[in-house]
């Protein structure tokens, strides 16, 4: 009968062999993965949540301001100038006497960027209205815009 065991003098050479734990290599080129899907993850996240200020942008524009400014025309006969601006929209106008049924909006109005709504009455865009817009996430006036009228 022969003998097949082998033995612990010969396994000792292949245990070392053995490998125990990752290389530097490996180590790097995880860690590089990582900060990859770490950086596209963010990249999308600001996407995401700048689109959405974006439309809050452009829902106040075009459906909360404008009905606070139809209301107060209701009331007062026209809209606000300019150099009322939106504020008359919070506190009557010295001549408003018991015509004025406000306030039409609960505070000022400022865009997701913390910045005020721009208005002008009459509009340069709207020339028989108002233009109604915010300034965007640069808070100037320019392409970025966000306002009531066609682009």
């Amino acid at each position: 009968m022969t003998n097949n065991r082998i033995s612990s003098s010969a396994l000792g050479g292949l245990c070392r062999k053995v490998r125990r734990g990752f290389t530097l290599i490996e180590i790097l080129i995880v860690i590089a993965l990582i900060a990859m899907l770490a950086g596209a993850s963010i990249v999308a996240l600001d996407q995401l949540f700048g689109g959405g200020q974006e439309s809050i942008a452009q829902t106040f524009v075009e459906t909360t301001g404008p009905t606070a400014l139809m209301a107060y025309r209701l009331n007062m006969g026209g809209y606000p100038t300019t150099e009322q601006g939106l504020a008359v929209l919070r506190t009557a106008p010295a001549n408003a006497g018991s015509r004025w049924k406000g306030p039409y909006l609960k505070k000022e109005p400022l865009d997701p960027w913390g910045n005020p709504y721009q208005y002008r009455q009459p509009g340069t865009h709207n020339e028989n209205g108002y233009d109604l817009w915010s300034l965007g996430a640069d808070g100037k006036e320019g392409s970025d815009d966000i306002g009531n009228w066609e682009n």
